[in-house]
């Protein structure tokens, strides 16, 4: 075993309100850079929905993450022999359009403007080229356009579906949607490293992070294509690319990132998880329907005693396998099983995992009003306004039993807990219906108590950083001291 450790995330889609309060902690510390201004390195979407970029999951247009070449793991947007000339012209690679041109408003024509008989505008200009524009796209633009022809039935994921479950899907009486917020995955196996020629991407080795060196980066921006979340962006100003950090800096200070801290509906969870890295390669090789079990089988348990002794062997401190112990990442994702990569068939075994949104079942219309067909305890999930098809195509790699898994399971306790809160839910056919979804009432309490009633304690289990001993392996940490402190930053420049 090669024991290695990982900052993981979860996202619980059932509680996300879409308020872009994450998107605008990131956006306010982070691009709000000259060259930054289309930068979201954290969005939410509305699905169904284009995305952003503009179907980002069209990995025939953009070629981005992995693929299976004569059972030999290729990258989709380059190969040794196209590495030069793609350099020079990558025909793969977003363009402006497909993200949108970002914009600031005139304020001063608005608060200076003479007085006249029509209210003055603010006119949108470019804050590319300072011209006017009319405004024809921008971040999240899609926002709550789940029925509409032009945004949401481009979805990717509904190529899926048959003719007549687009239809249906798209009734008004039928009509819903979900949001889905978005990071940097921070891939075990990231083709964004894989694909940069100067070697400016890498993986810190402490926690899994991956970073740019801005030093080392010369704009050929193979990571921007080669990325199939589209987590990468390139900053024109300074001709460098860029992307999350997972705020390191504030990890490494043992508070959680500001997209998590200020998440209004706690949807967010961090933690550690310990996997074999020796597993990587043949993990990614597995047939579609067999990744997301594949990449579970990588994460090792962290309270195996062979487990702890090779993780230690591997340098990772007590600290940090006592995080991977109370990681609330370990338990939704291995222990309980209801949290699921997404777009697992781009072979990059993302760390970012979502417990998929809770299907709201089948509405009939009659008489004018409109009902809902809803079975007492496990909706028939066939009958859901979204067919599981596609939500199986974004989180299950199309492999549905991993979704009516995790629905199953969450109908349960939903049902569990209204018995005992309530009290209109039998608790005896109720504790019947946890134990046919492979759960049991203690398993129930604590999947309730960290959904709903968890502290920032329970939801962000971050190790100490150690920073002192990555120091160590490139000079003496007190001679260090003395020169500029603890930390990785430049010597200061003194002169003229």
């Amino acid at each position: 075993m090669d024991i290695r450790s990982q900052i993981s995330m979860v996202f619980h889609l059932d509680k996300c309100i879409g308020c872009h309060t994450c998107s605008v902690a990131c956006k306010n510390i982070w691009t709000d850079r000259k060259g930054t201004e289309y930068m979201w390195w954290n969005n939410v979407e509305t699905k169904p929905g284009t995305g952003f970029p503009t179907r980002w999951e069209d990995q025939d247009k953009y070629r981005g993450g992995w693929e299976l070449v004569d059972g030999e793991l290729k990258l989709k947007s380059t190969s040794k022999s196209q590495t030069i000339t793609n350099i020079f012209h990558n025909p793969n690679m977003p363009t402006m359009d497909d993200y949108y041109e970002p914009w600031a408003y005139n304020y001063k024509n608005l608060f200076d403007a003479p007085e006249a008989d029509d209210q003055p505008t603010a006119k949108p200009v470019s804050m590319i080229t300072g011209d006017y524009i009319d405004i024809e796209s921008g971040p999240n633009w899609d926002d709550d356009l789940s029925g509409s022809p032009i945004y949401a039935e481009n979805d990717l994921n509904l190529d899926v579906l048959s003719n007549e479950q687009r239809e249906q899907l798209f009734a008004i009486e039928r009509l819903m949607m979900f949001y889905f917020p978005r990071i940097c995955n921070h891939c075990i196996n990231p083709s964004c490293v894989a694909s940069c020629p100067s070697g400016a991407l890498y993986k810190r080795g402490e926690d899994g992070i991956v970073l740019i060196d801005q030093k080392r980066c010369r704009a050929w921006r193979s990571c921007v294509t080669a990325c199939p979340y589209k987590k990468t962006y390139y900053n024109w100003n300074t001709g460098k690319s860029e992307k999350c950090i997972l705020c390191f800096p504030r990890i490494e200070t043992g508070q959680a990132p500001a997209c998590f801290h200020s998440c209004v509906g706690r949807i967010r969870y961090l933690g550690v998880l310990l996997y074999d890295a020796s597993k990587i390669e043949e993990t990614a090789k597995k047939p579609d329907l067999e990744l997301v079990d594949a990449q579970r089988d990588m994460i090792l348990d962290p309270f195996d005693e062979d487990v702890i002794k090779e993780a230690k062997k591997n340098g990772i401190a007590d600290s940090t396998i006592k995080a991977a112990q109370n990681s609330p990442v370990y338990k939704f994702v291995k222990e309980w099983g209801v949290a699921l990569p997404p777009h697992v068939e781009y072979r990059t075994l993302p760390m970012l995992f979502y417990v998929p949104p809770m299907l709201p079942v089948r509405s009939a219309q009659e008489g004018g009003s409109v009902r809902s067909l809803n079975e007492e305890y496990f909706p028939d999930f066939d009958k859901a306004r979204v067919p599981i098809k596609y939500l199986a195509s974004m989180f299950g790699g199309g492999n549905e039993s991993h979704l009516r898994y995790v629905l199953r399971k969450q109908s349960a306790i939903r049902a569990y807990r209204r018995a005992l809160t309530v009290g209109d839910v039998d608790l005896l056919q109720a504790e019947k219906s946890l134990l046919a979804a492979d759960c049991n009432p203690k398993e129930a309490e604590e999947m309730y108590k960290l959904t709903s009633l968890c502290t920032f304690e329970e939801r962000f289990v971050i190790p100490a950083a150690h920073r002192e001993e990555a120091i160590e392996m490139m000079k003496d940490p007190l001679e260090h001291k003395q020169e500029m402190g603890f930390g990785f930053r430049d010597e200061p420049e003194r002169g003229m």
